[in-house]
C-alpha cells in the first residue's frame, strides 16, 4: 500500500499507476462563529454571468432533494459541455461513459459513472474517486477522468447521500462513517463486476473526500493497492478551530437542530479557487453544495478530522514531493 498526502502545499504524487500533479483546494473549514442568528434560510444564489435568465431561474431552485438537482443539472448540459476551461476543451474524445443510479442497503439511491479507456486497449488498474465538499463526482472531474480512462485506467466516481445526483438532503451528513460505509458498498459493488475484480483497485480522494479515502482505508486495510490523496482533509489548522466551549455548544446543537445552517460562511470558492475567472467557472457547477454549512455536517466534519488525525500512524507509507500546479 503506498498512501501519498499533502497537507499544505502543491506536490506531485508517485504510485504504481503514474507520476500525477495535483493542488491543495483550500482548507477543509472555514472559522467558525456561533451567533443567535445561526439558524437561516437558504441564501439567494447568485446569477451566474453569461447564461440565460431561465437557466439562473433553474439554477436558483431549492435542490435540498435530488429530483431538482437532476432536473438542473440536466438544464445546464450543454452549457457546461461549452465552457472555456481546459479541462473541458482538451479532454479526450471517444472515451466510453456510464450513468447509473443503484439503490443500496439503506434504500438510498446512489449515482455512480465510469469511464472506461477506448475499445481495444488494455485496463491497467481501476481508480476510484472521493470527491470534496463543495464538489460533486462529475463537472471538473469529467476531464480528470477522460483523461485518466485515455492512459488506460477504468474511472469510476459517485456522489454520496446528500450530494450531487445522489438522493439525500442537500449537503447534509448526519454521520460521517455512516457515509464512508455507503462509499465503501457501493465501490464493492463496482469493484465485484466483470471486468473490474480482476484489477488492481485504487483510491483517489480530494479535499474532504481525502479523509473519505483514509477512513476506507483505515476500515479495509487490505482491501485497496493504494491510495491518492489531493489535499485531504487529514487536520484542522489551530486558527480555525472552534474554541472549545462553542464546539460543545455546536454539538449539542447539533442533536436539536441537525438540518440547520450555520451563518455565515465565507464563499468556497474564494477558497478552492485563487483565480477568479477559475473561480467564476465552478460556479457553473451548480448542483455542488455551496449555502451555509448544516450544524450536524459541521460536527461530523470536525469529529472525522479528528479521527483521521488521531489514526495517521496507521498509514503504510508517506510521500511528499513539491510540484507545480495542475488547476
Amino acid at each position: 500500500m503506498v498512501i501519498s498526502m499533502a497537507a499544505i502545499e502543491p506536490i506531485t504524487l508517485h504510485h504504481p499507476l503514474r507520476r500525477i500533479s495535483v493542488i491543495r483546494f483550500g482548507t477543509p473549514l472555514n472559522r467558525w462563529r456561533l451567533s443567535t442568528s445561526a439558524v437561516v434560510v437558504a441564501a439567494a444564489r447568485k446569477a451566474i454571468e453569461g447564461v440565460s435568465d431561465e437557466l439562473n431561474a433553474a439554477a436558483a431552485e431549492n435542490m435540498d432533494f435530488a429530483p431538482a438537482r437532476r432536473r438542473v443539472r440536466a438544464a445546464f448540459a450543454d452549457v457546461q459541455s461549452g465552457l472555456d476551461h481546459f479541462l473541458f476543451k482538451t479532454a479526450p474524445t471517444g472515451i466510453p461513459m456510464e450513468e447509473r443510479y443503484q439503490t443500496n442497503s439503506r434504500g438510498v439511491e446512489i449515482f455512480w459513472k465510469r469511464w472506461h479507456p477506448k475499445p481495444g486497449t488494455i485496463t491497467k488498474a481501476s481508480l476510484f474517486f472521493c470527491h470534496g465538499y463543495g464538489d460533486t463526482c462529475t463537472f471538473f472531474f469529467e476531464g480528470i477522468a477522460k483523461k485518466i480512462a485515455d492512459a488506460g485506467y477504468a474511472v469510476f466516481a459517485m456522489d454520496y447521500p446528500g450530494f450531487g445526483l445522489s438522493q439525500g438532503l442537500h449537503g447534509y451528513i448526519p454521520s460521517f462513517d455512516g457515509m464512508v460505509d455507503q462509499v465503501i458498498e457501493q465501490y464493492a459493488a463496482i469493484k465485484a463486476m466483470e471486468g473490474v475484480k480482476e484489477l488492481q483497485h485504487f483510491l483517489l480522494g480530494q479535499s474532504m473526500g481525502g479523509a473519505v479515502a483514509l477512513k476506507m482505508h483505515f476500515k479495509q486495510p487490505e482491501e485497496w493497492d493504494g491510495i491518492l490523496l489531493v489535499a485531504p482533509m487529514s487536520k484542522i489548522a489551530e486558527e480555525v478551530t472552534p474554541p472549545a466551549p462553542v464546539l460543545k455548544a455546536l454539538s449539542l446543537l447539533s442533536y436539536v437542530l441537525p438540518e440547520a445552517k450555520l451563518f455565515p460562511q465565507k464563499d468556497l470558492g474564494d477558497l478552492a479557487f485563487r483565480d477568479p475567472m477559475k473561480r467564476k467557472m465552478a460556479e457553473f457547477n451548480v448542483i455542488s453544495y455551496s449555502d451555509q454549512m448544516r450544524l450536524r455536517t459541521a460536527v461530523e466534519l470536525i469529529k472525522a478530522t479528528r479521527d483521521v488525525e488521531s489514526q495517521l500512524e496507521k498509514v503504510s507509507s508517506l510521500n511528499l514531493y513539491y510540484q507545480h500546479i495542475l488547476y
